[in-house]
């Protein structure tokens, strides 16, 4: 049954993020959000690793050492920081990693906020408080290669939330975010 329970999983996460995209205008990015989910490399590995309580992504790169489905994932969606990962131009002495994030178009940014949301409300479904995926961010954000800008913008968004809810969030994001 596990199928049917990562379906499931799979389906609500979607909803969330469709319902916050809405909100804040960006219907196509609702609408086709995470489709490649349901694409046998990502949904098959899913059902395999299924817990209910987090990632089976997580799982899969336990037992594997890698996540083929999180690669095949992270290069289809661009709201995605990963997806815009590049190799740098900087000289090595400015940026010593040959890799860095590029910046991200906004749209994708938001979509990623609505994101993070969702998947926190996913996972932590009763639980969930408008600070749970400022917390998850935080713990890994220092690993994360990501643009200054566009990491400027999803960590004021994810402390907004936090700290001042969805609606003043959403409502910031429309008014403000979307408008520039």
């Amino acid at each position: 049954m596990n199928w049917l329970e990562h379906l499931k999983t799979i389906n609500h996460h979607r909803f969330l993020v469709m319902k916050a995209c809405f909100r804040v205008g960006l219907y196509r990015q609702g609408l086709l959000h995470d489709l490649s989910k349901y694409s046998p490399a990502e949904f098959l590995v899913g059902v395999r690793y299924f817990q209910g309580n987090r990632s089976p992504n997580d799982a899969e790169r336990l037992d594997r050492g890698y996540s083929s489905a999180w690669l095949h994932h992270k290069g289809r969606n661009k709201h995605h920081l990963e997806y815009w990962i590049d190799y740098s131009l900087q000289p090595p002495e400015e940026n010593p990693l040959p890799l860095t994030g590029m910046e991200m178009p906004v749209k994708y940014v938001v979509e990623m906020f609505c994101d993070r949301m969702a998947a926190s409300k996913t996972y932590r479904k009763e639980l969930y408080q408008d600070g749970d995926p400022w917390e998850y961010y935080a713990k890994s954000k220092s690993k994360y290669l990501l643009h200054p800008a566009s990491r400027e913008l999803l960590e004021s968004l994810l402390l907004m939330l936090r700290d001042r809810g969805e609606e003043e969030t959403f409502r910031h994001i429309r008014g403000q975010v979307l408008k520039k």
